[in-house]
């Protein structure tokens, strides 16, 4: 879904630099505190369910933006890449890290999440036979290595199985992204990615109830208590809605390079957060581990960009 990004924002032309910087500076914090938000919210009612009313709410949202503005809905093949990025991008990353935060921190599932590029190198040394840069395979070594100082400090959580079962959906919810990064790039379509987007989340929506519903995972909208919705409010309206459109001005504005940051930032913030609102364990080890493995993300990005540019010079 990689449409030009001049598209549709409802910003264009009326920025400058200095709006966008601040834009991106918002990405970069508010993002970091859905974390906490999700966190806060499954202390009170179940994560699927929290998650399905999440996505069918913000995607509602979005369909009726972007109808309203006279986007036209995909046709025929266009609705296989939305339904495809909106199971592993949406279904799977949201509701896996959404359930994993029930069973550990924000700020370590924030961490677990940021080692997607570390997946994608995996992926690519497994089934393809594309060569890698060796920045890209320097990066991964150094990844793992950040997850190994972490975990030291938390080896004797692992005797617990609901941290281990935890893990295992941070994980999971790793490698969905990574795979859903990987399709985005082979099924890159025309079709505008934002409205896409509208449409991802109110499938996910759907296919997250209908879990919820099937498995049991739910309890009645009327015992939903106040906390939680508040909770779901904050995620709908400002992780969904407004820091995306922040998201969004801030690309028209930025360079790719400098707008990544909000990658490295988000963790930080989520553990920063984490340690003060929910009391969770902020040691040196998982400072120490989550620097390196964010360094380690930042070689793996910029080895990426460095062979798509000259790629793209040699075309």
């Amino acid at each position: 879904m990689c449409a030009s990004t001049n598209i549709i924002t409802p910003f264009k032309g009326k920025g400058t630099r200095f709006k966008a910087l601040v834009a991106l500076g918002l990405v970069c914090f508010l993002w970091g505190t859905t974390w906490i938000a999700s966190r806060q919210g499954v202390q009170y009612m179940p994560a699927l369910q929290m998650a399905g009313i999440r996505q069918f709410s913000a995607g509602i949202l979005y369909i009726i933006y972007f109808t309203a503005r006279g986007m036209k809905w995909p046709r025929g093949k266009e609705w296989l890449p939305i339904l495809v990025l909106g199971l592993l991008n949406i279904t799977l990353t949201n509701g896996l890290t959404t359930w994993a935060v029930q069973y550990i921190s924000a700020g370590l599932g924030a961490i677990i999440a940021a080692t997607f590029p570390l997946w994608i190198v995996v992926i690519h040394l497994s089934f393809s036979k594309i060569k890698l840069p060796v920045k890209a395979v320097i990066g991964l070594l150094l990844g793992f290595a950040g997850v190994c100082i972490i975990f030291y400090d938390h080896l004797k959580d692992f005797l617990n199985p609901d941290f281990r079962f935890g893990i295992l959906l941070s994980i999971a919810g790793a490698w969905s992204w990574a795979l859903g990064t990987i399709y985005t790039k082979q099924q890159a379509t025309a079709f505008n990615p934002y409205f896409s987007m509208g449409l991802q989340m109110l499938i996910s929506g759907f296919i997250l109830t209908g879990v919820a519903n099937g498995t049991g995972m739910t309890i009645p909208y009327t015992s939903i208590p106040w906390q939680a919705w508040m909770a779901l409010a904050y995620l709908v309206i400002i992780g969904s809605v407004f820091s995306f459109l922040a998201y969004l001005y801030a690309l028209q504005h930025l360079p790719t390079e400098q707008l990544s940051i909000y990658a490295y930032i988000n963790p930080i913030v989520a553990m920063i957060l984490g340690s003060i609102w929910f009391d969770e364990k902020l040691t040196i080890f998982i400072a120490i581990g989550g620097a390196v493995i964010l360094f380690g993300v930042n070689m793996i990005n910029n080895a990426f960009r460095k062979q798509e540019l000259l790629k793209d010079q040699s075309q």
